[in-house]
């Protein structure tokens, strides 16, 4: 695996905490919600399938969606930053009813 490729984990909860869906990135598959969303901010080459849509493909109680949860870690378990790029904030915004967007930021020496 390349440096560029990042293992990212995205989890939707309930209002009450209870996990709903858990996605991770996949650099060798796609979705047709990862395209239309990557096509519709102009940046079609970006439709590996990535976590926060992987979470929103799986979840199966979507309307009780509250709260994303997105993590990255490097190999050390020091957190890096897993702010939703462009393509997913659109997507969690559009066919979501979630109100709170979380990730992992750098961690600071």
């Amino acid at each position: 695996m390349s440096n560029n490729r990042h293992n990212l984990t995205a989890i939707i909860y309930d209002k009450k905490g209870n996990i709903l869906s858990i996605g991770k990135n996949n650099y060798v598959k796609t979705h047709p919600l990862q395209q239309k969303y990557a096509k519709q901010v102009g940046q079609d080459h970006r439709v590996f399938l990535h976590a926060e849509i992987h979470a929103i493909v799986k979840c199966r109680s979507l309307d009780k969606a509250h709260r994303i949860l997105i993590t990255r870690y490097n190999t050390k378990g020091q957190p890096l930053l897993a702010k939703p790029c462009k393509i997913c904030e659109t997507a969690i915004l559009n066919e979501t009813p979630i109100k709170r967007i979380e990730y992992t930021t750098a961690a600071t020496d």
